[in-house]
């Protein structure tokens, strides 16, 4: 049988009630709390959860059930904070009246062989449970009550969720003796029925006219969010007229959104052409030894040989900065282009490139 489980924690201020008696506290961890410590002691826990540190997810109309463990002879009471601030009391319920729990043993909500369950409805959310424990009967009429005749579960009749839950509780336990009482909570969410399984990519850059382009496909323009996107590490390249390209990898998570945030640097003049690649080479590290384009030799070489391996049909894929210069990788066809550069001494650079192709047989 079907119960309104599913619970929004709604977080009460913390503060204490200048009540008399046990002097009962709200806390936002355990809603209320006896501060004198007692002797009695309680546990409650959801069956994903047995150590109670957690916090298990549940899918709607999943069954569940909660265990509770008590190390003296006790009353167990629970309850079940609501996303809209209702506060519903699953135990005593009309399905399972019976709360009393024995010393050192763990009793479950149903109970196995029972000829019900409960089961998790709605709205997803992080839930929370109190369990109430007590070495006397409670009577909770006062603050909870059946709406109709065919309420499984009684609702309390508090407003402002937890912290009204907590006040309506230190009313019934203030009374008692000090070392009567005490409480425990557990947590669990519950997930949409149908999980997210996409991510989405913002990529933001300072400059305009930015594209982007994720495993080879190109997505648009910069300062874009894109969603939709499978799960997973992917190569990307931002590219900006003037400006070098820009490549790294990013992993796409579910449900989740990766940020990208690409700063160019100062443009890059474009280099006069000989006609001959090697000339050309040599009069940009020429140009940027004597500061009339980019600042380094090994990135003009680089960008340089880069040129040359697109002119014979290679694709960029990635560019990462070395201590000693750069390294990137090309691809054309089942063939890996890396192309390495490094500066020598006495203002040299290296430039190096290896192939790599794969044959299918």
């Amino acid at each position: 049988m079907k119960s309104n489980l599913t619970a929004l924690l709604a977080l009460g201020t913390a503060a204490a009630l200048s009540t008399a008696g046990a002097q009962a506290k709200i806390s936002a961890q355990s809603i209320i709390v006896n501060p004198t410590q007692p002797d009695l002691s309680v546990s409650v826990r959801v069956n994903k959860d047995t150590t109670g540190n957690q916090n298990p997810a549940y899918r709607i109309d999943e069954p569940i059930s909660v265990s509770t463990t008590v190390n003296r002879d006790a009353y167990v009471y629970l309850f079940n904070v609501n996303p809209d601030g209702s506060v519903d009391q699953i135990l005593p319920n009309r399905l399972s009246g019976e709360n009393f729990v024995k010393a050192n043993t763990t009793t479950t909500f149903p109970a196995a062989g029972a000829n019900f369950t409960y089961t998790v409805g709605g709205p997803i959310g992080q839930n929370k449970v109190l369990a109430l424990a007590s070495l006397t009967p409670l009577n909770l009429t006062q603050i909870s009550e059946f709406k109709t005749a065919q309420d499984q579960f009684a609702t309390v009749k508090t407003q402002g969720g937890q912290a009204g839950l907590a006040q309506a509780l230190s009313i019934v336990v203030n009374p008692l003796p000090q070392n009567s009482w005490v409480s425990d909570t557990a947590f669990y969410t519950v997930a949409a029925q149908n999980p997210v399984s996409t991510g989405s990519l913002f990529v933001g850059t300072n400059v305009g006219n930015a594209t982007v382009t994720l495993n080879g496909q190109r997505l648009g323009g910069a300062n874009v969010t894109y969603s939709n996107l499978r799960p997973g590490s992917y190569p990307v390249r931002v590219q900006a007229p003037g400006y070098s390209d820009f490549s790294t990898t990013v992993a796409i998570r579910a449900g989740g959104t990766t940020n990208l945030n690409v700063e160019f640097a100062q443009p890059i003049a474009a280099p006069v052409s000989s006609g001959n690649p090697v000339l050309d080479l040599i009069g940009n590290l020429l140009g940027a030894i004597a500061g009339t384009t980019i600042q380094d030799p090994a990135r003009s070489a680089y960008d340089q040989k880069v040129r040359d391996l697109q002119n014979m049909g290679y694709t960029l894929q990635q560019t990462r900065q070395t201590t000693t210069g750069y390294t990137g990788t090309l691809v054309k066809g089942a063939t890996t282009a890396t192309l390495t550069v490094d500066r020598g001494a006495n203002r040299t650079v290296r430039v190096n490139v290896s192939e790599t192709t794969t044959y299918q047989y």
